[in-house]
């Protein structure tokens, strides 16, 4: 998955920190992280001059067996929640990367 970016380097430090994971290689406005398991996604930073307007289109949901630890450190890391959602039984939060960018921390299962 590619997330267009204003820093490339600054926003992968940030995932990889909040993932666990490294930097796999970069070329030109391109920089990609290793996947964080076998087979799963990896994700690819291209650096724009654009910033983020909006709500995009697409999001990453991220499985947490602990949603509020999870979000936490993602705060700490540059993230801020923009908000707690309950609904079909299920409650997950909404994050904002450092950039802007949208992804939810869901509960595993």
């Amino acid at each position: 998955m590619t997330i267009d970016c204003r820093d490339k380097h600054a926003l992968a430090a940030f995932w990889c920190a909040l993932l666990g994971t490294s930097v796999r290689g970069e070329l030109g406005q391109y920089l990609g992280l290793h996947p964080t398991e076998e087979g799963h996604p990896r994700l690819v930073f291209q650096q724009v001059e654009e910033p983020v307007a909006g709500r995009s289109r697409a999001h990453l949901d991220l499985e947490s067996e602990d949603v509020e630890a999870d979000a936490a450190r993602a705060v700490e890391l540059g993230a801020t929640v923009v908000e707690d959602v309950a609904d079909f039984g299920v409650t997950w939060k909404v994050l904002r990367d450092p950039e802007g960018n949208l992804f939810c921390l869901v509960p595993t299962g």
